[in-house]
Order: C-alpha cells, then structure tokens, then sequence
C-alpha cells in the first residue's frame, strides 16, 4: 500500500507568560504525545522554542541549550520563530525631577531663578519569559533582542535603563513655586514565538506525525532613545515640562 503525506495540522495559541520551568525531553528525536495539542502551556512552548532544531533561521546544536545527545535534553520541535509585530508608542508615567524652586512670601525676589542640574533615569523591560530575559539559555534572548535593536530608538536589552541630565536655569515669577516634570516617550514590540513540528510519515519504529504548530505571546517596553554624544549611551526621549503652582 503506498503510504501517503498527512496534510492534517494543529494549532495552539497560547498568550500568557510566566517562570519557565523544566520537562522532560526526547533526545534525538520528537516524539509527541498523544494530546499534545491540548496540553501545551507557555512554558512549555518556550521549551519546545528553546530546544529547537533552527531557531530564527539558524541552525541549533543540542550543546546550545545545555543538551546531550544521551542524557538529554534533545530537541523538541523542528523550528521556532520570533515574529514581531509593528511598534506602539505611548507616554510613560510622568516624573518630578526637581525640587519645588519657590519664590514666596516673606522673600519675594523678582530676580529668584531656578538653576539646578538634573538627572532622572528611564527603565526597559526584557522578555515576559524566563528564557527571553538576560541569562536566559538556547539564544531566545539574543533572538528577542535582534528583533528589538532592527527598530530605531531602541537600546539593547542587556541595558535595564538609559539616563538623561541637563541644566535648568529658569526664571521664577513672584507668588510662584516652580519644579520639572519628565514624561519618557515609551515603546512596545509585540510578537509570537512560533514552534513547529512537521508532519512525518509511518515508519517502520516511528508512528506517523501531523503538523503541529504552537505560538506564545511576548511582549517587550522600553523608552525611546535618541543617539548619545561620540560613543555616549542613548539618552531617553521625552517632554519636559515646567510646572507652576501658587505659594
């Protein structure tokens, strides 16, 4: 009887994140369960991701994520993708980066300025998973970053945060108190990370596999950077705005 290609496939979307946490591998070959479709968490998606044969593209060698090729882990899926979504861009939360400057009663004193040097910091995220955040295995990290620096006004994620400082010499007017607000210009890549397992044929030991395809949400913030001075970190873009309030 000839044996004929199986065309059946299944699909898993699963969008919620959390710590990664160990299971149990094949080494060598892909076995799968008999649910196995019903019984993927993100965690294990990420796994599966983490222990694929091309990743992104590139070929993976069982050493790249701790394997061995008798102990295990071995790979457990044929592929894995990284696929981003355009960025979104959004205000972060507004920031007082001054002291109140006052120029009040009893001392009133037309020619009161504020002058001062500030400096205020901006953090970034990394990936919502274990293993797409710094020190995370199998290169998922590395590959989440690649993804973020493709776009401009971003930083590498190995950077938890990019800093700004800048004088401020302003006048106070009589009856006011004046201090600086910061509000960072913020950004989101969203995307999936896609893992396949392709379809295989009855063998003679092995069962016949459909394709199976799974995908984890991930999601990445950080601030927007402008290019820092000859070699200087990129500094975080945003508004500054000066407030005034009565005595």
């Amino acid at each position: 009887m000839s044996k004929r290609r199986l065309k059946n496939k299944k699909t898993r979307i699963v969008a919620i994140g959390a710590a990664i946490t160990s299971g149990a591998a094949v080494a060598g070959v892909l076995l799968p369960s008999a649910n196995a479709a019903d019984e993927k968490t993100p965690e294990d998606i990420m796994r599966m991701c983490q222990r694929a044969r091309v990743l992104n593209g590139k070929q993976q060698s069982i050493e790249d994520f701790g394997g061995h090729p008798v102990a295990g882990p071995g790979f457990e899926a044929d592929s894995c993708t990284f696929i981003p979504e355009p960025l979104e861009f959004f205000d972060g939360p507004t920031e007082k980066i001054t002291t109140d400057f006052p120029n009040c009663p009893p001392d009133l004193d037309p020619a009161t300025r504020a002058d001062a040097t500030w400096t205020t910091s901006v953090t970034q995220g990394q990936g919502k998973y274990t293993v797409t955040q710094q020190g995370g295995g199998g290169g998922l990290f590395g590959a989440l970053n690649a993804a973020w620096l493709r776009h401009e006004g971003t930083m590498d994620l190995t950077l938890e945060s990019a800093s700004i400082s800048e004088k401020v010499d302003k006048p106070v007017p009589e009856g006011k108190v004046l201090h600086l607000e910061f509000t960072p210009r913020m950004q989101r890549m969203k995307g999936v990370w896609r893992v396949k397992i392709e379809a295989r044929e009855q063998g003679t030991v092995l069962p016949a596999q459909p394709e199976e395809t799974y995908e984890a949400a991930e999601v990445v913030e950080g601030p927007v950077v402008r290019p820092g001075a000859a070699g200087a970190p990129g500094v975080p873009d945003g508004l500054i705005d000066p407030k005034l309030t009565d005595c």
